[in-house]
């Protein structure tokens, strides 16, 4: 994604005026004079020229320098601000932004990232920061962040709500087809991606997963992507990589509450691959979660000796199971769902009452209040 312009540089300063006298003679302007830039001042300047030739890592070094000169400076502040943005650190950015807010100047923008934000006032310029903009920038920020730590779910509900405040920005809608492509959602995926390479964006891409393609324009990238995905589309020519790819899709729906989708993948990559771990455990999972204990124990028990059972979780509806094999992930949820059912059986135990007939799901079973009438035997004479 590209972040917007933050980079500000201080060489003007404002012009004072003073009243001596009630007459328009009287009148005195005081114009500072063009003096030599400070060290801060240069090294601001300079990290900006490095920012417009995509030299991320020099203009780092060159604000940071500008930073033991003066830890104060509002323009270094800000510069350091939009530095921690692109890698991603936005609570550090935003640390870093609220200073460069709190400092009192009446300095005016000299240089810029962006040609609109020079000559603007600096309080005007980082008043900025709640703006439509600023605003689809950060979320995208955060979205990169999550995605590099695969949290794609997460960055997909995110991503859902900035697009709904500005659906045509490319940068969104290439995240979003990174999202979907984590999440397994290949087609959609695919769709985000065809969408902005045919927008011919010549934007830069600044903030992103693959560092190859820093300075590199969006719509390239998502060309790319898009025949990658294409690709793995006609890679999945047997059952098994048809199962693993619904699983992945089914549990991502999961993470984004959405059990809707999630189901009948599930049970379309049992239908593909029933002696599979990974999708005996998560059929064993979908029938605990619909309060079957007893079907969520039998698949939990085939799951562990099942062909790839020693295989790792990648991802996940518990976070803490990612990384861990399968069996151990499907023997866990087994004593679970046997601790569950043991501790029912003790509760009815201890019941009083008339007895009660429930379904497996906890659903009472109603009874006629008229037994129903004998079937009339065929053979008996009339």
């Amino acid at each position: 994604m590209a972040a917007w312009a933050r980079f500000l540089v201080l060489v003007l300063a404002a012009i004072s005026v003073t009243w001596s006298a009630a007459e328009a003679k009287d009148l005195k302007i005081n114009l500072p004079r063009r003096s030599e830039s400070t060290p801060v001042q240069r090294l601001n300047r300079e990290g900006v020229e490095a920012i417009r030739k995509h030299q991320f890592n020099k203009a780092k070094d060159l604000f940071y320098k500008a930073y033991l000169y003066d830890p104060g400076d509002p323009f270094t502040l800000n510069n350091l601000g939009y530095i921690a943005e692109l890698e991603g650190q936005v609570e550090r950015a935003h640390e870093f932004y609220s200073l460069a807010a709190e400092q009192g100047t009446d300095a005016v923008v000299d240089r810029a990232s962006s040609k609109k934000m020079e000559g603007e006032p600096f309080r005007a310029a980082v008043g900025g920061i709640g703006d439509l903009a600023m605003r689809v920038n950060r979320d995208n920020v955060e979205a990169v962040r999550l995605l590099a730590q695969g949290r794609a779910p997460e960055a997909d509900l995110l991503l859902q709500r900035t697009l709904s405040v500005d659906p045509h920005n490319g940068f969104t809608v290439n995240n979003m087809g990174v999202a979907k492509e984590m999440e397994g959602e290949y087609e959609q995926a695919l769709r985000y991606y065809d969408q902005v390479a045919s927008a011919h964006s010549n934007e830069p891409v600044i903030v992103t997963l693959n560092a190859s393609w820093r300075g590199k324009p969006l719509s390239e990238m998502a060309a790319a992507s898009a025949k990658r995905i294409r690709g793995r589309l006609h890679s999945l020519d047997t059952p098994e990589a048809k199962a693993a790819l619904l699983n992945l899709r089914a549990v991502s729906a999961i993470n984004r509450n959405d059990w809707q989708s999630a189901e009948p993948d599930f049970r379309q990559a049992y239908k593909l691959d029933p002696s599979n771990a990974f999708t005996l455990n998560n059929i064993g999972f979908l029938s605990e979660m619909g309060g079957d204990l007893e079907t969520a124990q039998f698949f939990y028990d085939k799951a562990q000796d099942a062909d790839g059972a020693s295989q790792r979780v990648g991802r996940a509806t518990r976070h803490e199971a990612e990384g861990m094999k399968v069996s151990s992930v499907a023997d866990d949820s087994s004593g679970r769902v046997e601790t569950t059912m043991q501790e029912d059986q003790r509760a009815k135990s201890q019941e009083t009452g008339p007895i009660r007939l429930k379904r497996r799901d906890g659903q009472p079973v109603v009874e006629p209040e008229t037994p129903p009438a004998a079937p009339k035997n065929e053979d008996q004479p009339r």
